[in-house]
């Protein structure tokens, strides 16, 4: 059976926001070993359409952006979104039955399937399908944005914490 991981980089006061602070080469190298390692993701479809760009080769890539494309391309996604009508290579959308689509993945997949986005991670977390959360804590502030948490918090229990960069925290909860 799969598991279910949401994991995202996180400012001190609790913000998602790629574009706003982002990955140091370490911690990169760090997320094409996850990437390597996932049964597949899920997407939201912000989130999905902001990854498409690892869709296509970019000249300017060094090899740490070229092993992250080739994994990422290579992974199945699944896309959850009412106003989508196709999806990229290895991708497949899921209907209008969420819940049902995605415990059916769980059953028939092995591995860890990452979720991606906060929305989405809200919906999945309120049917209770998230079994793993990891926050990677940055000192960064940002004031404002999109939360981790897209909606109440959940009751959790810490079961990991590792330094994974020089500044950089991974926090790893379970529902609790």
């Amino acid at each position: 059976m799969a598991k279910l991981v949401f994991g995202m980089n996180q400012s001190l006061d609790g913000y998602v926001d790629h574009m706003r602070f982002a990955p140091s080469p370490r911690l990169f190298r760090h997320f094409i070993d996850e990437a390597r390692g996932q049964a597949g993701s899920i997407y939201g479809r912000r989130i999905y359409e902001i990854m498409r760009y690892w869709d296509d080769d970019h000249p300017e890539w060094d090899a740490d952006r070229q092993a992250f494309a080739a994994a990422w391309r290579k992974q199945p996604k699944w896309v959850v979104s009412r106003s989508l009508q196709s999806v990229g290579p290895h991708a497949a959308l899921v209907g209008n039955d969420l819940e049902g689509a995605i415990r059916r993945l769980k059953a028939e997949r092995d591995g860890e399937i990452e979720v991606a986005g906060p929305d989405l991670a809200r919906s999945l977390t309120e049917l209770g399908l998230i079994d793993e959360y990891r926050i990677y804590l940055h000192p960064v502030v940002l004031g404002q944005g999109t939360p981790y948490f897209a909606g109440p918090r959940p009751p959790l229990r810490l079961v990991a914490n590792e330094r994974v960069d020089e500044d950089v925290l991974r926090l790893v909860y379970v529902p609790a």
